[in-house]
């Protein structure tokens, strides 16, 4: 009887206008085809570029050394397809991921579509770690950063996000209710406050850090490499494995937190797992990808168009649908200014700024689309 009145959380909405009804059908079929939407790209971000190595003639490599008819992949080619757009693709990956996935989360634990970790201050958060090791890794950090070694960056961004987080949800959460105007405003607070002292970072970098820094603020997949990915990846995956145990406690919050809790929701547990699990996931991505915006926002809302708002369906769903999306920025990030690379969230936030707008005048009966 619990686990029906959770799932029919699937016809609820949070302020938004869905068609009530079991989607479990949709929803799988939408999964499916993401899946292998995900495997296209990736195989297409892959053999996009300067590179002619096809497609077919790199799956042939794979699993046969070369396809009939074909010539194997040069050593040139190899070295383009296997160090530098291999890593780049599954950075990107768990990168989009990670962002759609907290973004449904937070949404799911704020209770509103419009909570996400960029917009609410999160993000910022986990820059300021972030930058901070950057900085003073060789001065007033260096005990830490030798301790840590390379995990000493996504460990410093998750601290920062973590942080934040934690602020954020007691400055807005009162009495067991949270106040989305609070969060909204304290976001923007605790955002601004964490791009002030980032500012300050920046203002004591020196030329070689300054450029580092500039570039990595504004997002890219550019430096990617086997090593940030042991570093990160293991982070992003265990935060991104923690997430589909929370899917029907978060059905359940939906109802409010006295119901969830009436429901055998643990809540307090449930509320700490999820903010410690979204403080990872974002401290890891921002560490090594730099700030990318509107990913957590734009795909859990898509989505819930799509396949309703059960958790079960939507929190997997925004995973493979994030890394599609992030592997297509990617792919126009760096061939739109070919042979320069324009930065990633410049991409993201072109698309994503319109899309947010869209969602506001939607909410407010301007647009009716």
């Amino acid at each position: 009887m619990v686990d029906e009145t959770i799932a029919g959380v699937a016809g609820v909405n949070q302020g938004d206008r869905y068609v009530s009804g079991d989607r479990s059908g949709r929803a799988l079929f939408v999964i499916g085809a993401l899946a292998v939407a995900l495997v296209v790209t990736a195989l297409v971000s892959l053999t996009w570029g300067a590179s002619d190595a096809s497609a077919l003639g790199l799956v042939g490599n794979w699993l046969f050394g070369a396809v009939p008819g074909q010539e194997a992949l040069s050593a040139r080619d190899s070295i383009i397809v296997y160090d530098i757009r291999l890593p780049r693709v599954i950075l990107g990956m768990l990168v989009g991921a990670a962002l759609a996935v907290s973004g449904a989360v937070m949404q799911g634990l704020f209770r509103n579509p419009l909570a996400d970790p960029g917009l609410v201050g999160v993000s910022a958060g986990a820059g300021l770690g972030a930058v901070s090791v950057i900085v003073l890794g060789g001065t007033f950090l260096a005990p830490f950063t030798a301790l840590l070694g390379s995990y000493a960056l996504p460990l410093a961004a998750f601290a920062g996000g973590l942080v934040t987080t934690i602020i954020l949800y007691n400055v807005a959460t009162r009495q067991g209710r949270t106040s989305i105007a609070t969060m909204l405003l304290a976001g923007i607070a605790l955002g601004a406050m964490a791009i002030a002292l980032t500012g300050i970072l920046v203002y004591m970098a020196d030329d070689r850090q300054l450029r580092d820094l500039t570039f990595w603020q504004l997002g890219s997949l550019a430096g990617a490499t086997w090593l940030k990915i042991a570093a990160a990846g293991p982070i992003i995956a265990l935060a991104l494995a923690a997430t589909p145990f929370m899917a029907k406690g978060l059905n359940a919050l939906a109802l409010g937190e006295a119901t969830a809790s009436h429901l055998g929701v643990p809540v307090q547990r449930l509320k700490y797992v999820a903010i410690v699990a979204v403080s990872a996931a974002i401290g890891a991505s921002v560490a090594v990808s730099g700030g990318i915006g509107f990913i957590g926002i734009v795909v859990p809302h898509l989505l819930r168009l799509a396949i309703g708002p059960d958790n079960r369906y939507l929190l997997p769903a925004s995973a493979l649908l994030g890394a599609c999306l992030l592997l297509l920025a990617d792919a126009v990030s760096r061939t739109i200014v070919a042979p320069a690379e324009l930065p990633i969230g410049i991409v993201t936030a072109a698309v994503g700024g319109p899309f947010f707008l869209w969602i506001l005048l939607r909410k407010r009966g301007i647009v009716d689309l």
